[in-house]
C-alpha cells in the first residue's frame, strides 16, 4: 500500500494559527492551497478568508512553491513545515 498523503505543519500567521494536515501528493500546490483555504476556513468558524488567492512557502527557507508542480515534485515531506501566505 501506498502512502497518498502526508502530514504537515501548516501555519497561518494571518490568523496566527497553526494546524497538523493531511495533504494529497499527487496534487498540484495550487490545489492544495485550495484544499488549505477551504479546510483552514472551517478550522477557525469561517474567520480565514482570504481576498486574494494565497501562496504556499517553506517554512524553514521562505521559498515559495511552484504552484504547477505536484507535491511529490517539491521538497514537501512528512514532517514539513509549511506557510499559507
Amino acid at each position: 500500500m501506498t502512502m497518498n498523503k502526508i502530514l504537515v505543519k501548516l501555519y497561518v500567521p494571518i490568523i496566527e494559527e497553526q494546524y497538523d494536515v493531511w495533504i494529497p501528493l499527487n496534487k498540484r500546490i495550487y490545489n492544495v492551497i485550495h484544499l488549505l483555504i477551504k479546510a483552514v476556513n472551517e478550522f477557525s468558524d469561517g474567520y480565514y478568508q482570504p481576498q486574494e488567492m494565497p501562496n504556499l512557502y517553506d517554512k524553514s527557507t521562505a521559498n515559495p512553491f511552484d504552484p504547477n508542480l505536484t507535491v511529490k515534485e517539491t521538497s514537501i515531506r512528512n514532517g514539513s513545515e509549511i506557510i499559507l501566505l
